[in-house]
């Protein structure tokens, strides 16, 4: 088991009923079965709002696409015929727990999953049952209550953009992995010049700033006629247009195929708000990323684009830490 410490003063941390406790005396609670280490409200809220409004959208077992998530997951990891048992597993950026699930459906690692928002409330209800292999906790990227050298494996999977310091947030990983262990992340890349001459770069200004509850409801209000433009673009053969220029996810690149049009709807007014929401959204190129991997001591085995599902591109990096 990987012992929880303060992360602002690495001393070791004792379980009460309600609260985790230091020698010093300070303490964090335990809110609803779950370690805090986080005030509560910061720059994630509107993660927790998301993942707490679509706690099932993207869970595999709550699907009938129900293999996208887990191919997108090995994919990335290229962990499909790797033995993880009892490997010491560490999660950073869990959301509702999309991925939190394909490891404890599909390996035996014990995972160590945080998140910063309150998405831990809804990962919780997705997964709480799988037990003692399962440990969430409500953390920050750069406070992780674990020493250093502590993992096996680290994965952060579509959350180094929403942070805002990628290039610290990635060292702040690396910390964690174990020397000749592994870390993987996936984040949105810069492919080029163009890549921010969209209506999403253009519009965020001003949505990030809406609340949640009325962007939400704006998106709701417009997801049937947005989608049908989408559609209409697109059998046009301008396909290009539809992704850059209407303001909503792109359906092709992002979703699972051939879902129904309820579920389509739901997946575009989730994937849509994500667009809109973050208070930061900073995609980097994978030259860069891979940069500042090997600056942060990794030996890089991969950098690319993966391709999973229906044709759907992924930028990953993975490297294995130097010892």
């Amino acid at each position: 088991m990987v012992p929880l410490i303060n992360p602002f003063n690495n001393k070791l941390l004792t379980r009460y009923p309600n609260e985790l406790r230091d020698d010093e005396g300070n303490s964090f609670p335990i809110v609803n079965g779950i370690p805090r280490f986080v005030e509560q409200h910061n720059y994630t809220d509107n993660f927790g709002f998301q993942w707490n409004r679509f706690q099932k959208t993207q869970i595999d077992r709550e699907s009938k696409n129900s293999s996208f998530s887990k191919e997108r997951f090995f994919t990335a990891t290229n962990w499909d015929k790797e033995d993880l048992s009892g490997k010491d597993v560490l999660e950073v950026g869990s959301g509702a727990g999309r991925f939190t699930q394909i490891v404890l459906d599909h390996t035996e690692a014990n995972l160590y999953s945080l998140d910063y928002s309150d998405a831990v409330s809804a990962n919780l209800k997705n997964n709480g049952h799988h037990g003692e292999r399962f440990k969430l906790y409500q953390a920050s990227i750069y406070d992780m209550p674990f020493r250093d050298n502590s993992f096996d494996k680290v994965f952060c999977f579509g959350v180094l953009q929403h942070t805002p310091d990628f290039r610290k947030s990635i060292q702040c990983l690396v910390d964690k992995v174990k020397p000749g262990g592994e870390i993987i992340v996936d984040f949105y890349p810069i492919k080029g010049w163009f890549t921010k001459i969209s209506a999403k770069y253009m519009l965020r200004p001003f949505t990030k700033k809406m609340s949640h509850e009325k962007l939400l409801n704006k998106i709701e209000r417009n997801a049937n006629r947005l989608i049908k433009t989408y559609y209409f673009f697109d059998k046009l053969g301008m396909a290009m247009v539809a992704h850059r220029f209407i303001p909503m996810a792109d359906i092709k690149r992002t979703m699972p195929a051939n879902l129904s049009k309820e579920s389509l709807r739901e997946w575009v007014i989730l994937d849509t708000f994500d667009m809109f929401s973050p208070a930061y959204d900073n995609p980097q190129p994978i030259s860069k990323v891979i940069d500042w991997m090997r600056e942060s001591g990794v030996e890089v085995t991969f950098g690319g684009f993966v391709t999973y599902a229906n044709n759907l591109k992924l930028a990953v990096v993975r490297g294995i830490k130097k010892k």
